[in-house]
């Protein structure tokens, strides 16, 4: 599992535009010399030196998401620069288990990464091979904050085609908690995966925060691929609409990020 494949955002929700992390890097970030720069409107996505882009996937939610690899990086390792309507708002590294890696967020610019010797390592192979995986591990943020994260994924046995691929459902729950026992968010839902690829995409879900509990739906309707209309594309297709009235009518709820 790979806790950021739960990232759920909405640019709506947000005050501020989208920054290049050409600026982050000129401010002395250099761990961030793996992640792409920000893209204008209507721009193709342009992955960092040395990466390409192998996929583009429009979601529901106003989402559009370029996954790349790296050649620098592990086999099996994976990055995801997703866009809303505002632009690049979070990036992320899996590897070949699908563990979060490393994950940016923008507003304010955040890396937050998986701390080494986790009590229950996240493993899309025992998904595959026993039907479910739990996981226990810890994060830290580079401001030093640190968090706890429990849950699991499991395969429902219900099988869907999206835009002409085959994916396995899977349910999933989770909790991330403060150093002091605070919950700062937890969600539960559904997800896909697409084995061979070694890949989780979003589905519909229920995210618990503070102020009130927020479905959220960010499935899949289209997979683009080198050559195909849209690839590399960082204006998303769906749901925009519904998103701007969604937030027009309940501001007090905000999205939060976690996984994927």
């Amino acid at each position: 599992m790979a806790i950021v494949c739960r990232q759920e955002h909405s640019g709506v929700w947000r005050s501020a535009k989208c920054v290049s992390l050409a600026a982050a890097l000129a401010a002395g970030t250099p761990a961030l010399a793996q992640s792409p720069a920000a893209t204008p409107d209507g721009a193709l996505f342009d992955p960092p030196e040395g990466c390409s882009v192998f996929m583009t996937v429009q979601s529901r939610g106003c989402r559009v998401a370029n996954h790349y690899r790296c050649d620098a990086d592990p086999a099996g390792d994976q990055w995801r620069a997703d866009f809303d309507q505002e632009g690049l708002f979070f990036v992320s590294h899996t590897d070949y288990e699908t563990q979060w890696i490393e994950s940016y967020e923008f507003f304010p610019l955040v890396r937050q990464s998986l701390d080494p010797n986790p009590v229950d390592a996240a493993s899309y192979s025992e998904l595959l091979s026993k039907g479910v995986d739990s996981f226990d591990f810890n994060l830290t943020k580079d401001d030093g904050s640190r968090s706890h994260v429990t849950g699991f994924d499991r395969l429902t046995g219900e099988k869907v085609t999206i835009d002409g691929i085959d994916l396995q459902e899977t349910e999933f729950s989770f909790s991330e908690t403060a150093e002091d026992g605070t919950v700062l968010r937890s969600a539960k839902g559904n997800e896909y995966i697409k084995a061979d690829w070694r890949m989780f995409f979003s589905g519909p879900s229920e995210w618990m925060t503070e102020e009130g509990s927020l479905p959220v739906d960010g499935s899949p309707l289209q997979f683009i691929f080198p050559g195909e209309p849209g690839f590399r594309t960082t204006e998303p297709l769906f749901d925009c609409d519904a998103v701007l009235s969604r937030a027009e009518g309940a501001a007090s709820i905000q999205p939060v990020s976690v996984r994927k």
